[in-house]
């Protein structure tokens, strides 16, 4: 089983807060009473309001209201947005809650929130350094692990079980096996945006699409 995120596959802007883990990400108003349509990064979408209240990147809290599935959206009314206007200025908004309230027991063996993976080591098996995980990514297909390495261009590694065969968060490294994840050609870490499609799918060819 190739490992995965959960509640947090956070493919739009970093916060700089390793702390949080994104929820929900506010899109197009829905009606005129300031309900808001957003896509929920959680395993149930409907347990948004057990994690209420959700803050924003600038530390606004939003208590949760209510929440009801449409398609594959949902539904939200937060508190302190009653009008389509004010639903609308909160389009593209993410929202957040602190690492914390989540509990690691509600994990399986396979599953990791993004918080815990942010800037552990990344190496092999002979011991070369590829720098950190920067960033989670997922462009709609797939999983992928952004590494920074100082001096150098991020490059993108599928986040699958054969090219991260093993995860140590308390011991603060990743390992990876180079050929599958598309390392074996860098001489001294990460130098170019290299991508492969992670076994779990694919992804698109620009990051941030």
């Amino acid at each position: 089983m190739p490992p995965v995120l959960r509640g947090d596959t956070d493919h739009g802007p970093m916060t700089g807060n390793d702390d949080l883990v994104l929820m929900a990400v506010v899109g197009a108003p829905h009606g005129v009473r300031g309900e808001v349509r957003a896509r929920a990064y959680s395993d149930d979408p409907m347990a948004l309001k057990t994690f209420s209240p959700l803050q924003d990147e600038a530390g606004r809290h939003y208590e949760v209201r209510s929440v009801r599935p449409a398609k594959n959206v949902v539904v939200m009314r937060l508190s302190g947005v009653e009008t389509r206007e004010a639903a609308e200025a909160l389009k593209g908004t993410s929202l957040y809650i602190d690492r914390s309230r989540l509990p690691d027991d509600s994990l399986e063996d396979d599953e990791f929130f993004q918080a815990d993976l942010i800037g552990l080591q990344v190496r092999d098996n002979a011991g070369k350094t590829y720098g950190t995980v920067q960033a989670v990514q997922n462009f709609g297909g797939g999983d992928i692990l952004e590494l920074a390495d100082a001096g150098k261009r991020s490059v993108m590694i599928p986040f699958s079980e054969a090219a991260v065969p093993e995860i140590d968060v308390a011991a603060g490294f990743i390992l990876v096996d180079p050929v599958a994840a598309g390392l074996d050609g860098a001489e001294t870490g990460p130098g170019s945006r290299k991508r492969r499609p992670p076994s779990k799918s694919g992804e698109t060819p620009e990051k941030g699409a």
